[in-house]
């Protein structure tokens, strides 16, 4: 062997140790109990899935034509200016946490509001950026959560909802920016669904929103000199929801979106000094989910969702009347915002083919303008998979959907295994974006993905909304079992690999479909889940725990705490026989870590396989770069082991 071939044969070696160790090595503040050593080649294989990026319009600068977005280039989202369109990502802000929101100042924008929690904990906190110098003030207590910030029109105050007072209830505050140290609270509020949803032209009066449920949400204007609160909305006999309101440039009307007299959110137009409701944008039987109007007065933005696809539509102020649709790929739409002269519509969009980017609309040409192109990790994202819309009916006659996408048949031929995601919530909606790293399952592992929409998702009307609740829950656990039948019968997929994954509510949906279909699953993923609904509702964060026991139901009834007892995973732990995979980050303030410490250790004591991944620094789901490729790389060697062997 010449002495060539033998440099080459140690630089393989090298190279192959290294990218084991690379593999193998943890991040430090991720705990992987339980869990094998990755393989090596693994990250090699995937990585390329890993560096999809996302840029979310935060705001349009008041007075150039250049937007402010919410970009990863390192470890987490940070603030970046985009000052023309497919212009650079200039970065503003350089912190280990990742900023959550952004806006202008907005008469000059000679600042900037933003917010920040710290290791995922949720306890937002306000800072102020003076652009001129970069440097960072903060606003608020360092303590509470503080929720909702909006500029007054004049630029000089800006208002929120925050826990500071006792850490349970969110109160309505003002402060000017300039001067935190006079910030003041205007309206003790009891519960924790209060949030300021708008100023007045003029900057005298608040509309807020007090939150029960996603059925039942009201809305009132608060007279920020004086405190005096006065319900704009009715009290009605029966749950009825208010949601988006903005006021009319005028400031004698607020438009919001309202389930009243129907099954979903329609936008209304409210007479402010009467109450006098009126309908607009008729013949639309979906939900309208966002509204903005135009600096003039004249438009409305519309957003309505569509079976989950966004329609964005211009809406005539006035008549209510719809004016010019856009064109756009069928996805979702978030984030829209007016720019001062009226314009530029900004929004963001992400579809199949698209990671979520920034975009602009010229309203009088119907023009769209892409700013930012976000990176998909080199591969081309117009070659990924479509997802197609399948409806099964369940046990009870009713069809429930859901977006299945399927491996390309020629790469991948004959019966293909399934990977079942469930979002959380449970007021939530599987929707038609961007997969981002899962397109690595669809790609590369053949596995096709159900996106499923059981009872209780949002988007179909507030009778499927409530059909989830309190003694109804395990209804949509059931919901899976009829998608588990109707695509058995489906000739491309294979009935006897399938796996269930999910976040959140989707953690225990995941949990108790391995309790009630586990003959029929062969390994489950829970995220953040919930095991036991008596624990969650007892440790979960003070300032949600009333809101979430009208949706769960009430664990200090007797009646019901012996229901959600029967129907916990954690009761029925010994039905729990294929493995399992949990991730939870320790600071979670919604699901507490103990809900999956509780559900790791039963299921070893009772002889189950389970796979742990905990992170120190992290709350409800992984929001840092390092530890979210951790958690994929573990998820995929999970699937390959349990799932695909």
């Amino acid at each position: 062997m010449s002495w060539m071939n033998l440099g080459r044969g140690w630089l393989v070696c090298v190279a192959w140790f290294a990218l084991q160790a690379a593999a193998e090595s943890v991040p430090e503040n991720l705990v992987a109990d339980g869990v094998p050593a990755l393989d090596p080649v693994l990250r090699n294989e995937a990585s390329r899935y890993l560096e999809s990026r996302t840029a979310l319009l935060q705001s349009w600068h008041p007075v150039r034509r250049e937007m402010l977005v919410l970009t990863r280039f390192a470890d987490s989202a940070q603030l970046h200016r985009v000052d023309h369109p497919g212009g650079a990502r200039r970065q503003l802000t350089f912190f280990n946490e990742p900023v959550s929101s952004a806006n202008y100042q907005p008469v000059t924008g000679g600042c900037i509001l933003f917010s920040q929690d710290t290791g995922g904990g949720e306890f937002f906190q306000l800072y102020r950026q003076d652009v001129a110098d970069g440097r960072v003030t903060l606003l608020t207590d360092g303590k509470s959560r503080n929720m909702g910030s909006r500029w007054a029109p004049s630029g000089q105050q800006i208002a929120w909802s925050s826990t500071r007072r006792n850490g349970r209830d969110t109160d309505i505050w003002v402060m000017d920016p300039r001067r935190p140290e006079a910030a003041r609270m205007v309206l003790e509020c009891r519960g924790g669904g209060w949030g300021v949803s708008d100023w007045s032209p003029d900057g005298t009066t608040l509309v807020v929103g007090e939150y029960v449920s996603i059925n039942e949400a009201g809305l009132h204007l608060l007279d920020v000199a004086s405190g005096r609160l006065r319900p704009l909305t009715a009290k009605e006999t029966h749950r009825v929801s208010y949601a988006d309101a903005r006021f009319s440039r005028d400031g004698r009307s607020v438009f919001c979106t309202t389930d009243r007299g129907g099954e979903f959110h329609q936008l209304v137009r409210i007479d402010v000094a009467t109450g006098r409701m009126t309908g607009m944008l008729p013949g639309v039987s979906w939900d309208v989910e966002a509204v903005e109007v135009s600096p003039d007065g004249r438009l409305l933005a519309v957003v309505t969702n569509e079976d989950g696809v966004s329609v964005l539509r211009l809406v005539d102020a006035r008549s209510g009347k719809e004016r010019r649709r856009a064109d756009l790929p069928a996805g979702v739409i978030s984030g829209l915002e007016w720019r001062a002269d009226g314009r530029d519509l900004g929004f963001t969009l992400s579809h199949a083919r698209s990671p979520a980017d920034a975009y602009s609309m010229d309203v009088r040409k119907g023009r769209i303008t892409r700013w930012t192109s976000s990176e998909t990790g080199g591969f081309d994202a117009e070659k990924l998979r479509e997802p197609e819309l399948v409806r099964v009916k369940s046990f009870d006659g009713r069809l429930v959907s859901g977006f299945l996408y399927r491996p390309d048949p020629v790469r991948f031929p004959g019966r293909r295994p399934l990977l079942v995601s469930i979002h959380g919530g449970p007021e939530s909606q599987a929707r038609p974006v961007f997969l981002g790293r899962n397109n690595y399952f669809l790609e590369e592992l053949g596995v096709a993905l159900l996106f499923p929409n059981v009872r209780g998702s949002a988007g179909y009307g507030k009778s499927f909304l409530r059909l989830d609740n309190g003694m109804k829950r395990e209804d949509s656990v059931k919901d899976i079992g009829a998608f588990l039948d109707g695509l058995a019968r489906d000739t491309r997929l294979d009935p006897s690999r399938v796996a269930v994954t999910g976040g959140s509510y989707g953690g225990y949906m995941s949990l108790a479909s391995m309790v009630l279909y586990g003959d029929r699953l062969r390994c489950g993923i829970d995220v953040v889940g919930i095991s036991s609904f008596v624990t969650f509702l007892e440790r979960t964060q003070e300032y949600r725990r009333d809101l979430r026991r009208v949706e769960y139901g009430d664990e200090r009834d007797p009646a019901m705490r012996a229901h959600l007892e029967k129907i916990s995973p954690l009761t029925n732990v010994r039905k729990i026989r294929v493995p399992l995979l949990v991730v939870q980050g320790a600071n979670d303030p919604r699901v507490p870590v103990g809900e999956a410490d509780q559900i790791v250790k039963a299921v070893r004591e009772s002889g189950g396989e389970c796979w742990y991944l905990l992170a120190k620094d992290e709350g409800h789901g992984f929001a840092k770069k390092r530890n979210i490729d951790y958690q994929f790389f573990t998820t995929v060697q999970f699937l390959r082991d349990r799932l695909l062997k």
